[in-house]
């Protein structure tokens, strides 16, 4: 098995278009067909069905394409770290982050960075937390920002801000005269970021520390934005949490009103892999960023 067979095969398995894949890596489509039929015969197992003009991976192909990705990530960054040379960063430091990271704080870490290190590209994937842990798990990512806690022993984290939490409502709402109480809070009913954000972790285990079962909740809509959340909220009747950075604007033109129930601070974290290499890009954006917090 060589890298350029793992890389016609991820180039076609992500497009799933021989020909396209094909392209991708500069390739004739008998070309990625024959190395893709090397890859099969060798190991005696399908990696596609053929369907049409399609293919569609198999079973044994799509867990091929995980470790794959890994394996060439690993390989990128054995290359870069013989390639680099000089004291300065330079070339592309990739970063992924969940919504409020990337939308409300990572900002201005971003334009700080550029101003001292204008020779490296910074391009930003935002998903939740899950995405992003995936993207720096597979190597998508040299770093990754999250709201929250993850359990996973490939990636090592630290804590690079606090994050205060904010149940949200419509003005005139009843909870902005009297607080809930637990039978009222679970009742709701909820519009909520879907399972896998960082809002909807840290939401469920501080109402959980606080003896409420999330499981109880009335959820009335998941939404996968910020942006979407605090528009349903104020159309009225919802309940709904966001961070503080995320609703100052709407609270401010009181548009929504924040409800006299505290929620636990949560944590931003940054990831990185433990056994892939630094790059000197990745290193220099480390320092920017806030130490000794707890």
């Amino acid at each position: 098995m060589t890298l350029e067979q793992l890389r016609i095969f991820v180039a076609v398995a992500e497009r799933e278009h021989l020909t396209q894949g094909a392209a991708a890596v500069n390739l004739s489509p008998s070309a990625a067909s024959t190395a893709i039929r090397q890859l099969e015969d060798r190991y005696n197992t399908p990696l596609f069905n053929r369907v049409g003009r399609r293919v569609e991976l198999t079973e044994s192909g799509r867990r091929f394409l995980t470790e794959a990705r890994r394996v060439l990530a690993s390989a990128a960054a054995a290359e870069l770290a013989l390639s680099e040379t000089g004291e300065l960063p330079q070339g592309t430091l990739r970063l992924a982050a969940s919504q409020t990271v990337a939308a409300y704080w990572l900002p201005p870490l971003l334009l700080r960075f550029h101003a001292q290190h204008p020779a490296v590209e910074l391009p930003l994937e935002i998903g939740n937390t899950e995405t992003v842990s995936q993207a720096v798990l597979d190597g998508a990512a040299d770093l990754g920002f999250i709201e929250g806690e993850i359990d996973e022993p490939a990636l090592a984290m630290r804590l690079v801000a606090t994050d205060r939490l904010l149940v949200l409502v419509a003005p005139g709402h009843a909870w902005t005269k009297a607080a809930p109480d637990a039978a009222q809070f679970a009742e709701g009913p909820w519009i909520l970021r879907e399972r896998g954000s960082g809002t909807r972790s840290a939401f469920e285990a501080s109402i959980t520390a606080d003896g409420i079962d999330p499981a109880t909740l009335r959820v009335a809509l998941t939404m996968p934005s910020n942006e979407a959340i605090l528009t349903a909220i104020a159309s009225g009747g919802y309940a709904g949490v966001a961070s503080e950075r995320v609703a100052a604007a709407a609270l401010a033109a009181q548009r929504l009103a924040s409800v006299d129930f505290e929620l636990r601070p949560r944590p931003f974290r940054m990831l990185w892999h433990r056994e892939r290499y630094r790059t000197r890009a990745a290193q220099a954006f480390d320092m920017l960023l806030p130490r000794q917090l707890r």
